[in-house]
């Protein structure tokens, strides 16, 4: 599987620099560069990328917005906020537009790549702090009904400790090294999790968790 990458960023040496950093990728494959969100509206119509690297704050029309007009359009274009700011504000204008995911541009390369092969996936891809920000707000919020005793849930022990570190936003190589499990049985366990949860992704999956009574106060 190639993932096909739009990155739109108003800096044109950090979009050549993350283009030469991409390129090398197995199975990343950049088809366009946009300075700013109308630009990257109009290049993602043309070139179909399967994940759009967005920043927030460009000149013309912002990421928020071009993220929402992307969403849409284009509804099968997934959209990845990288950003250097991750204040409360940006993370959840982005993540109601309709973004899959929000990283901070110190983001290690090894964490990017494997975000955008997860939201070409479908899944959401969070940075750990963004992650906690969600994680914070959803179990303030009252749930639609009245949690359920932490015991009735349908996963296993293990099941518990991994649904807890991926609602702290680790990904499946940190949650294996935290677990001493191989990244491939983790990989297994988080499918499990979704579904017996009835979750498609890690967000819901974290807000189905605090419905249940699972996460730590």
């Amino acid at each position: 599987m190639t993932v096909r990458v739009l990155l739109a960023d108003d800096q044109a040496l950090f979009r050549e620099a993350l283009t030469t950093l991409l390129e090398v990728q197995p199975g990343i494959e950049v088809v366009g560069e946009a300075a700013n969100g109308d630009d990257a509206v109009r290049i993602s119509a043309a070139a179909r990328p399967d994940v759009v690297l967005m920043d927030l704050r460009m000149p013309v029309l912002d990421g928020i917005a071009a993220t929402a007009r992307l969403r849409a359009e284009q509804p099968d274009v997934r959209v990845i906020a990288l950003t250097t700011f991750d204040d409360d504000e940006d993370v959840f204008a982005a993540l109601r537009a309709g973004a899959v995911g929000y990283l901070l541009k110190d983001v290690t390369s090894s964490r990017l790549v494997e975000a955008l092969v997860a939201a070409a996936r479908g899944e959401t891809v969070l940075q750990p702090s963004v992650t906690a920000k969600l994680v914070a707000r959803v179990v303030q919020m009252p749930a639609d009904a009245a949690p359920a005793a932490p015991s009735a849930h349908p996963l296993s022990e293990r099941e518990v400790a991994l649904v807890r570190l991926l609602a702290d936003g680790l990904s499946n190589r940190e949650i294996a090294g935290a677990l001493y499990l191989a990244e491939g049985t983790v990989k297994n366990l988080v499918s499990s999790v979704l579904s017996k949860l009835g979750v498609r992704d890690r967000t819901q999956a974290a807000l189905r968790a605090r419905d249940l009574g699972i996460l730590r106060p």
